[in-house]
């Protein structure tokens, strides 16, 4: 299992993510306490978003802890959104193709968790990916291939609609296909530079951890796979079978399964230091 973070609000160091809270990303790729495997040491990634529509991106096939020049750009990369990633491989060979996130044009994805049997069922997923999407492909992981799906299922167009139907595509294949008693267990989370989406969906109802803060102490707010703090109050659990759309001022939060009506939240702000 992989770990993640997404961060969206004022403008603050990398850093104040991913290195400096006590439960950091960095601390969370060597002594994860939520995952199955505590050492995430399969690469690595981060992207921001600056003055273009389309993030920067950087990531490599080290250990997080292990890249120097990891310490300095997250503390001179200073950032409005970004996402972040440290990988524990499941499919796909350890290599920079394979590292999250992937991008394409503004979009940023990146996941934790798996798809079961995906060798037996990536043909079938593959052939629901449009040419050109197709064609941006890189690596040979589950995580990209659902990203090129839900980008053919007009992610730039209608978020919700395109990850409802990439999800009912999935469990389409996987029914037909079978997956050998594997579960498929999906933890993402993507943005388009104003906006990060996130959820949790796992068809054994087991999804990988994620967790939405309140209000950090800078303003802004975060997704972590685990409270960057610790375990407290001050985060919450992201529910199953909902995508959370989180906006500077603003949460709503739309079903993933069944009702393509969104149901609009606004979250309390309080103050958290991470």
């Amino acid at each position: 299992m992989c770990r993640l973070a997404a961060y969206i609000g004022t403008e603050i160091p990398l850093e104040n993510i991913i290195a400096r809270p006590r439960h950091s990303l960095l601390v969370q790729s060597q002594d994860a306490q939520e995952a199955k495997l505590r050492v995430n040491g399969d690469g690595f990634g981060i992207a921001w978003y600056g003055h273009l529509p389309e993030p920067g991106l950087f990531k490599d096939v080290l250990p997080a802890w292990a890249d120097t020049n990891l310490p300095s750009i997250c503390r001179l990369v200073r950032s409005r959104l970004f996402l972040a990633h440290v990988r524990a491989a499941t499919t796909g060979a350890s290599s920079r193709e394979n590292c999250h996130p992937f991008t394409h044009g503004r979009w940023a994805f990146m996941h934790n968790g798996g798809i079961g049997n995906f060798g037996h069922l990536r043909r079938d997923m593959e052939a629901l990916i449009g040419d050109d999407y197709y064609a941006l492909r890189r690596g040979t992981t589950d995580s990209e291939l659902f990203f090129l799906m839900m980008l053919s299922n007009g992610l730039d167009e209608d978020a919700p609609a395109a990850l409802r139907k990439t999800l009912a595509q999935l469990l389409g294949i996987a029914e037909r296909r079978g997956t050998a008693g594997q579960p498929i267990r999906l933890t993402c989370a993507f943005s388009d530079g104003a906006r990060i989406f996130a959820f949790r969906f796992a068809d054994d109802r087991q999804a990988p951890t994620l967790y939405l803060s309140d209000c950090l102490d800078h303003g802004g707010r975060a997704f972590a796979s685990e409270p960057l703090e610790g375990p407290c109050a001050r985060w919450r659990t992201v529910e199953q079978d909902l995508l959370y759309e989180l906006a500077p001022n603003r949460l709503d939060v739309h079903a993933i399964a069944a009702a393509p009506t969104p149901m609009a939240v606004v979250a309390p702000l309080r103050s958290l230091s991470a």
